[in-house]
């Protein structure tokens, strides 16, 4: 690879890094390519040399955002972790106010799901994509069965519902009882595993 393809390579990654970011914090309609192009240096028009589209781009930030849960996952089970002990630290992690109140390092689902939902097919798929990648993880600690993954659909659901209100409502109180209410619900027998 010369210099100029491992600049645009470097380039092309940082431009999907910070979209997946902002995504996160602002929604989908909340960034332009103009601000995103500007923010690596580059004018507008470079845009196309990364990019087919825009749905492109935000079909591929989509797939670069991390799941915490899978490396928390196989790090915990190397120490011995029971799957059991391991599911509430998720659910305490993942509805917590830290999570809550920085949506740019958390779960595109809890920030993006309304948005993905009127977006097209692409950015759909990717969303998919990294939805069931999220049940199989979740679903993982559950067993291997059809009601393992009834019980990660279920817990999944909760998770990110509770968030995205936690987020919606302009009082705290609420907001933490949200939080607090969904996470102590999931880790009571017989939904925790």
């Amino acid at each position: 690879m010369g210099h100029s393809q491992a600049a645009k390579t470097e380039t092309h990654a940082k431009i999907v890094k910070m979209a997946a970011k902002k995504l996160r914090e602002r929604g989908i309609d909340g960034i332009g390519v103009a601000e995103l192009m500007d923010g690596a240096g580059l004018t507008v028009g470079g845009f196309y040399k990364h990019f087919e589209s825009r749905e492109a781009l935000v079909a591929e930030a989509l797939h670069s955002i991390e799941s915490v849960w899978k490396d928390e996952i196989e790090s915990a089970r190397k120490d011995g972790v029971s799957d059991a002990k391991l599911y509430r630290e998720l659910i305490e992690r993942y509805l917590s106010e830290q999570h809550r109140d920085h949506p740019g390092k958390g779960c595109l689902f809890a920030a993006l799901s309304a948005d993905v939902a009127r977006s097209a097919k692409p950015v759909r798929e990717a969303a998919t994509e990294r939805f069931e990648r999220g049940l199989s993880l979740l679903g993982g600690l559950y067993g291997d069965d059809k009601e393992a993954r009834a019980h990660a659909i279920f817990a999944f659901s909760a998770m990110v519902g509770a968030v995205s209100l936690s987020r919606m409502v302009n009082d705290e109180e609420l907001s933490k009882e949200l939080l607090s209410t969904v996470a102590e619900m999931l880790k009571k027998k017989p939904l925790a595993p």
